[in-house]
């Protein structure tokens, strides 16, 4: 069934929101910036990712930017009048208050991301698609962590994610030296599910985020929950965490549904619950 969509914000917000068919699509949007994150930019998404997270009707979140450009992380206009003390933007502030809050919503809530990365994705854009269970990237999109091309350490969870996602010895090499790594590379890297045309884009991103959206949505955020814990605990708590997170689920209509359908010979129809 086909749900009303919803809007959030006006089109000149800097972050739009939009909801259909139980997928939230979160779309940065400062295309003349590249979509860079000053500061109102990341209050507005900071608050949007938790919105969405907290959104029972919200089946799966699409990350993703508006025009050239996917997120080339911090505005270092507004950065560097902050440095100068004209504007009262500490940096340690930003990611304690933006940031952090931000990335830990969307790597652990409990339902699917995908980041569609519609061009370059630097620093703390980068970060935010190393978040995402998927990452489908244009042709002409890449990568750039930038962060050490600034005298800056990395943030937004990359010192966590990369090294996950690539291993450690490559995500040192990676952010000791910034450079654009190309959609190929990413692909080869494990940074990219997968890699289409910018034509194709939409319904890549559309394709991926209808069938997760159509999901055992309880199931999908308990997977990517014990990965993420398991990633950071022993053995021993893992199969623990994992015993909780199967009796959850094991008492979701969705489990009910499967087994009765798997039983009949038929498809599962999943509601979320």
């Amino acid at each position: 069934m086909t749900t009303p969509h919803a809007e959030s914000s006006p089109e000149s917000s800097p972050v739009l929101l939009h909801v259909e068919d139980a997928v939230a699509t979160i779309t940065l949007n400062r295309p003349e910036a590249m979509n860079g994150l000053d500061v109102a930019t990341k209050e507005l998404l900071r608050d949007t990712v938790h919105q969405v997270a907290d959104d029972p009707d919200v089946r799966c979140v699409v990350l993703t930017g508006s025009g050239r450009a996917f997120c080339v992380g911090q505005d270092l206009k507004e950065h560097l009048a902050g440095l100068k003390g004209e504007v009262d933007v500490p940096l340690s502030e930003t990611v304690e208050l933006h940031y952090n809050p931000t990335v830990l919503a969307l790597a652990t809530m409990a339902k699917p991301v995908i980041a569609a990365v519609n061009g370059i994705a630097a620093g703390a854009g980068a970060s935010l698609a190393f978040a995402a269970d998927f990452r489908i990237l244009v042709d002409s999109a890449g990568y750039n962590t930038s962060f050490a091309g600034v005298a800056l350490s990395c943030d937004t969870g990359s010192s966590w994610t990369l090294p996950r996602l690539v291993g450690r010895a490559k995500a040192m090499e990676l952010l000791y030296f910034p450079r654009t790594i190309d959609a190929a590379e990413a692909l080869e890297l494990g940074l990219a599910t997968q890699v289409v045309t910018a034509e194709e884009l939409p319904q890549a991103v559309g394709t991926l985020a209808a069938r997760l959206a159509a999901g055992p949505t309880v199931a999908f955020g308990s997977i990517r929950q014990a990965v993420a814990y398991a990633s950071a605990h022993p053995l021993e708590e893992s199969l623990a965490f994992e015993a909780d997170k199967m009796a959850l689920t094991g008492g979701t209509a969705d489990h009910l549904a499967a087994v009765d359908a798997f039983m009949a010979k038929e498809k599962p129809v999943f509601t979320g619950r």
